[in-house]
């Protein structure tokens, strides 16, 4: 309903009763409470609006990827360019996912503001318990030490409630110092010391850890030592590209015997199938092709008149084509 009385623009038209000034600044207050709330609630109208959108985006995008998905795994070629297209998918839903997030948080605090606009709440799977591997840290709250309705002290455990919180411990650096002690005979005057530490490549400096991290961040993870080398020096250690490749090319020489070995027990099959995969690689100044090689050998046993097929993979990363240096 509008209000039909004339609206006071200039101080003349202030009246000069001042009861009658108390009832226009109460009545100017109420209006804009009244228009605060109003413009309140229209936004969090359009913050749950703008919420609902993005959830059916989100829902949209995650049909379509299983449709995809399902296709060609059905009718579908099995090729690498299909692959990239369902990689590219699966990062747009990650993009939709967390701006519909983003959007429900949003409205969430729009809604705080207001008693009558209805909160919306994103529908999503149950999640499944943490793993059981992992060790848990047991932190005890501090308990009531007097009853919170009538502050009696006489209180007893009736049990507990668990709220399970998932952390990570940031990744941390440490120098391990090896102390060997000389010794001197007093009888023959020789020296007497324990032998050197054992390191994987000979006179190396690098712990067994941390050349399986190199190793795995570039060939189990895809990433190139010149980001890793930045990483690294991010966190307060810096390593040089070349360093890096060094203890690449070192792994790569200690760990050739392994390789020979699964090799042989892979060529000794009957029957051998094995699939050509290229690689885009990051050089200097250009990207190179790589080639990574699976093979699969059909091994046939005897165990009375059953014949048992097995399939043995080895993957070749590429030793002597992907240079050592990436």
């Amino acid at each position: 309903m509008w209000d039909s009385r004339p609206v006071t623009t200039t101080p003349e038209d202030l009246p000069d009763d001042i009861a009658a000034l108390q009832a226009a600044l109460v009545a100017e207050r109420a209006k804009r409470i009244a228009e605060a709330a109003r413009a309140a609630r229209v936004e969090a109208e359009l913050a749950v609006a703008k919420a609902k959108a993005s959830d059916d985006q989100t829902v949209i995008a995650h049909q379509q990827l299983q449709i995809a998905k399902l296709t060609r795994q059905l009718y579908g070629q099995r090729s690498e360019r299909t692959v990239r297209l369902l990689d590219q998918m699966e990062l747009a839903l990650d993009e939709l996912e967390s701006s519909a997030t983003e959007d429900e948080i949003a409205a969430e605090r729009a809604v705080a503001k207001t008693t009558n606009v209805v909160a919306f709440t994103r529908k999503r799977p149950a999640r499944q318990p943490f793993s059981e591997h992992l060790p848990r840290e047991r932190v005890i709250e501090p308990r009531p030490t007097v009853c919170l309705c009538c502050g009696s002290p006489r209180l007893r455990n009736l049990g507990e409630d668990i709220t399970e919180t998932l952390e990570v411990v940031p990744r941390q650096w440490k120098v391990i110092q090896h102390i060997r002690e000389k010794f001197t005979c007093r009888d023959c005057e020789k020296i007497s010391q324990a032998p050197a530490p054992f390191h994987v490549i000979a006179r190396g400096w690098a712990g067994p850890s941390l050349l399986a991290m190199i190793l795995f961040e570039k060939y189990g993870q895809h990433q190139p030592l010149n980001r890793q080398s930045e990483r690294y020096a991010r966190e307060g250690v810096p390593l040089s590209l070349s360093t890096l490749a060094d203890q690449v090319g070192g792994c790569c020489a200690a760990l050739a015997p392994l390789l020979r070995r699964v090799e042989r027990h892979v060529f000794a099959a009957e029957r051998l199938h094995s699939d050509d995969t290229t690689v885009p690689v990051l050089a200097k100044g250009k990207t190179d092709t790589g080639r990574c090689w699976v093979m699969c050998a059909t091994i046939v046993r005897l165990a009375g008149r059953i014949r048992r097929r097995q399939c043995s993979f080895i993957r070749a990363i590429g030793l002597a084509i992907i240079p050592s240096v990436i």
